[in-house]
């Protein structure tokens, strides 16, 4: 692959070990099928068995009479395609076996390093239920005896946006905040880091404005904040179906 190609890629690809066996065990929970192709067309569709995170293994089932299997074991170059919410999801098997069983056979390969979730970062980003609706508590950069309790207008992987009324001081972009507590919901409230990337005035209406902010910190609370995500995705699904 190019440096470019792989450059264009990079609003899909996901490499956190967390996000990556999220998704995994979405698959595995759903019952996805999943298509194995080499590079000379062949394919073979299998269910993910199960996922071994301490030895670094995920497992397919198989079927050993299956003549596509046989052709796909002996390629050097594997791709694994599933769907999850009609988005394609896709990444490399490496180290792909047959291992034969008393009663099943199963496929064994390499927990994958990156995985490509054909839908742009920014179309993670979500946006909370409210009654109540989650907000991020910290103390005001420039006023530290002052603080504050924003609410949050959506949120994804790799940010939050949040809403400063126009009775607060305001706050400008460049500044980090070290220390915030973002509470999402009952079972998700996360201690991170914010860096306030910019800051847009919306409409005379809404009386204040609208904060962009990147998580500078996450300290290892990626995968709740990943599963709130994913469980706010398909609540609006089901909602909109």
């Amino acid at each position: 692959m190019s440096l470019s190609a792989s450059h264009a890629l990079d609003d899909y690809r996901i490499s956190a070990t967390s996000e990556i066996e999220d998704l995994l065990r979405r698959m595995e929970a759903e019952r996805a099928l999943i298509t194995l192709s080499g590079p000379d067309g062949v394919s073979y569709t299998t269910l993910l068995w199960g996922i071994d995170s301490p030895r670094g293994l995920i497992s397919f089932s198989a079927d050993g009479a299956d003549s596509a299997l046989q052709t796909l074991l002996e390629s050097d170059e594997l791709q694994a395609v599933a769907y999850l919410d009609r988005i394609k999801v896709q990444f490399e098997l490496e180290g792909l076996v047959h291992v034969r069983g008393g009663r099943i056979d199963v496929l064994n390969a390499r927990l994958p390093r990156e995985v490509f979730r054909f839908q742009r970062r920014s179309a993670f980003r979500v946006q909370p239920f409210s009654n109540p609706g989650p907000v991020a508590e910290f103390r005001h950069p420039a006023m530290p005896d002052m603080k504050v309790a924003l609410r949050v207008l959506d949120v994804s992987l790799s940010g939050v946006a949040l809403f400063l009324p126009e009775n607060v001081p305001a706050i400008d972009a460049g500044v980090r905040v070290n220390q915030c507590s973002l509470k999402l919901d009952a079972e998700t409230q996360l201690d991170v880091s914010l860096l306030i990337h910019h800051v847009t005035a919306l409409q005379p209406e809404a009386r204040g404005s609208r904060l962009g902010c990147e998580f500078a910190s996450l300290d290892g609370q990626d995968r709740s904040l990943q599963h709130y995500i994913n469980q706010t995705q398909k609540r609006r699904i089901v909602l909109a179906g």
